[in-house]
């Protein structure tokens, strides 16, 4: 058993190694690889004359994610928040929900106090606003998760219509079905809250505008630029800038080219329209953040991280003085996270960081199957048509060298560029020959057969629970249970979460709602017997429970009065 815990991170990957192999030898020994004949020749010409069908091939596939992912509930569940991020996410989408910016500071917040939340000058969400408002509409709609849903799915769609302005239709809508395997339905981008595609979405928005604005200067690809980057503004701000960058220098050079557009034109269809729409963007932007933080210039990134944090962002920045912390668990998890940066800052720490932040990367977008495109890079970096995908490239890569914590997501603002780069890759395999069978071709052909085994794979797995990897639904199902429980009986709850000294940072109960005065379930940390005495008699006629969080099967107790 312990042997299988320690396989369980690697063990996806071998599967899919082994398939690959599998198939490679297959394709290597059969003798009717050149031929387009039969089910797969047919198969494929219905799926290029489908691809031709622009608009409805983009809207399938986000529509098809959806309809996948739901159908998928009775096997996979619905997800549930884990990771302190997601609460916060949660709590920015429970404010927005309820027709607010943000929330006054609660009466008592000493005792609520939780990571990537500020308590003051408002009770509101460090992160920037994108993320909750799509949590938001999926509240409205009956839970969050069904914005995590639907924005995932434009994800996808966006995508193949980003792929349609780069290539043929029909590599296209190969690039978004894979797009759609891979981030889609089974990904973390799906189950959890971290709401990642909604920077995907944005950088996607932006790719697809481009070659269409120099092929055809107008009004409405430049309007689907400019949102495009407002959405990166408000979802990834540091990623989105750095993406950002090359597109601009983009723009600047083809308006000087000969064969360019002519001045009128790049002012009057897409100076004027980008300009217009980021100043409008920008000053609601502002107007939050001076709701949220009291200043249009603070973002309540900078609030939290002032309040709480002593490393710094970057490699260079010096470290904060420590504050004073009411609770030991915060203060552990801002030492760590020091520790952390100091590592970062020696060689040693510094080439063990990058090469997680590189298997990281590669783990999630890529994995060994997808890989494989990537044999044709040095082809792809010669052509000109790509240089400002290799260019994006290279800048989210000098950004992520010198920040101190990377994660998967972060890269998703670049997620377009890197499906550009993937179907190129598999479109110069479907040129390479041996003999007299196309190889590339039966290549290409089994990448998206090998990426739908593996999701028809892991689906049976979690039906007969056949552990390959973490078991579904994914999430602090324990904290749902509790809060399920107590949102069943009468009356309005208090519950005091005590842990252990070994407690997992990222294991957390502690949580409220936009509202905690009229919240039916509080949650507070314990904080000893005097300060929980003055919380209880604050919160006069709730049922005040216990709860040890760190125990293995934790329950509610009577809180001994």
């Amino acid at each position: 058993m312990q042997t299988l815990h320690v396989l369980v991170p690697s063990l996806l990957a071998v599967i899919e190694v082994v398939l690959m192999i599998a198939t490679g030898g297959m394709i290597f020994l059969s003798r009717r690889r050149n031929r387009d004949t039969g089910t797969l020749g047919s198969l494929e010409r219905r799926f290029g004359r489908f691809a031709n069908r622009r608009r409805l091939a983009a809207a399938s596939i986000g529509i098809g994610v959806i309809a996948v992912r739901v159908a998928l509930i009775a096997v996979l569940g619905i997800p549930q928040p884990r990771w302190n991020d997601e609460f916060s996410y949660l709590l920015a989408a429970d404010t927005f929900a309820h027709g607010r910016l943000t929330n006054p500071t609660p009466a008592m917040w000493v005792h609520f106090e939780s990571f990537h939340i500020i308590e003051h000058p408002t009770y509101m969400s460090m992160y920037p606003p994108a993320q909750g408002l799509v949590l938001a509409v999926g509240q409205l709609l009956g839970h969050p998760w069904i914005g995590q849903l639907l924005i995932v799915g434009a994800m996808c769609s966006t995508l193949c219509w980003m792929l349609q302005a780069w290539m043929p239709p029909r590599w296209a809508l190969l690039g978004a079905v894979l797009a759609a395997l891979r981030l889609g339905i089974l990904s973390y981008w799906m189950n959890t809250y971290w709401c990642a595609a909604v920077a995907a979405l944005g950088g996607a928005m932006v790719l697809g505008a481009w070659p269409r604005l120099r092929t055809r200067p107008s009004v409405g690809p430049s309007l689907m630029m400019a949102l495009g980057l407002l959405i990166l503004a408000n979802s990834r701000p540091y990623e989105g800038l750095i993406f950002s960058l090359p597109v601009a220098f983009a723009l600047l050079v083809w308006m000087f080219k000969k064969n360019g557009p002519t001045l009128r034109q790049f002012l009057l269809r897409v100076a004027l329209p980008i300009s217009l729409t980021l100043l409008v963007g920008g000053l609601a932007t502002g107007y939050y953040y001076y709701r949220v933080t009291g200043s249009p210039f603070v973002m309540t990134y900078q609030v939290n991280r002032s309040q709480y944090a002593t490393a710094p962002y970057f490699i260079w920045e010096r470290p904060r003085p420590e504050p004073e912390y009411h609770h030991a668990v915060i203060r552990d998890y801002y030492r760590w996270e020091l520790g952390e940066f100091e590592r970062n800052r020696t060689v040693k720490g510094y080439i063990e960081r990058g090469l997680e932040k590189i298997a990281g990367w590669w783990q999630y977008y890529l994995g060994p199957l997808l890989t494989v495109p990537l044999f044709a890079v040095p082809w792809i970096v010669r052509s000109r048509k790509l240089r400002l995908v290799v260019l994006i490239g290279a800048t989210m890569a000098a950004g992520f060298s010198v920040q101190t914590w990377t994660l998967a997501h972060y890269f998703s603002p670049a997620t377009g560029a890197l499906y550009i780069v993937l179907v190129y890759g598999l479109r110069y395999f479907n040129l390479w020959k041996r003999g007299a069978g196309n190889v590339g071709k039966a290549v290409v052909r089994a990448v998206p057969m090998i990426a739908c085994a593996m999701i028809l794979l892991r689906v049976v797995a979690a039906a007969t629970h056949t552990h390959i990897e973490p078991d579904w639904p994914r999430g602090n199902l324990e904290r749902a249970e509790i809060a399920h429980e107590l949102g069943q009986r009468p009356g309005l709850h208090l519950v005091l979460v005590r842990y252990g000294d070994h407690h997992d940072v990222d294991h957390e109960w502690v949580w409220n709602e936009a509202s905690v005065e009229n919240a039916k379930v509080i949650w507070a940390r314990d904080m000893g017997e005097e300060a929980n005495q003055e919380l209880v008699r604050y919160y006069p006629g709730r049922s005040v429970w216990l709860l040890e969080g760190d125990l293995p099967h934790p329950k509610l107790q009577p809180y001994p009065r």
